[in-house]
């Protein structure tokens, strides 16, 4: 019986990268796309929320066109798996998202962010591709616990940065060590988008 492929969520600020593009973002599905090649790509809803916001009232003519590209993608076939709605209800939703959103792991005003990463563990996924330094910044160990009453894995947040670093540093396995100490973790630039 063969494994069931990896599952993963992408944040907005990927799509928009990938839009735009920027080489790392480029490098990441390059590198998904060679070792994983049966892999799931899922934009959940809330990235479709963020993206359609951006279409109509980013700061600036370049982010709107570039969120507008990012809309497109998930229309190229198989690309993307475009999530318009969960099999759950949106109450369980933001329960998950509001358990989420604590001192210790995402601060109380991302709560975008925080109904990203409750979608992502909704739909089983094994990573969450993104650039942004609060989701970068959650304890795995501690989503862990916080996730667990819910029945719920939580994914492996990974940059694509650090995920072509950790393919050339580990290329035999796709090794995203998340459970590493924050201070071991390689810090990147955060996302240059909201």
């Amino acid at each position: 019986m063969g494994t069931k492929p990896l599952r993963l969520a992408v944040d907005t600020n990927v799509l928009l990268d990938l839009a735009e593009p920027v080489e790392a973002v480029l490098d990441a599905f390059a590198v998904l796309d060679r070792r994983l090649p049966d892999h799931d790509r899922l934009v959940v809803p809330s990235v479709l929320d963020e993206l359609a916001f951006l279409c109509d009232s980013a700061d600036t003519e370049r982010v709107r066109q570039l969120a507008l590209a990012a809309l497109e993608l998930g229309r190229e076939p198989g690309r993307f798996r475009v999530m318009l709605e969960l099999v759950y209800p949106q109450d369980t939703v933001e329960e998950v998202a509001r358990a989420v959103r604590s001192p210790d792991l995402l601060p109380t005003e991302e709560v975008h962010d925080s109904l990203i990463l409750a979608e992502a563990a909704l739909l089983g996924c094994g990573l969450l591709l993104t650039s942004d330094e609060h989701l970068r910044g959650v304890d795995h160990e501690h989503l862990t616990l916080v996730l667990n009453p819910f029945e719920l894995m939580p994914p492996v947040i990974a940059s694509p940065r650090d995920l072509v670093r950790k393919f050339l540093v580990h290329p035999q396995s796709l090794y995203l060590d998340s459970c590493k100490p924050r201070s071991l973790r390689m810090k990147n630039s955060s996302s240059r988008y909201p």
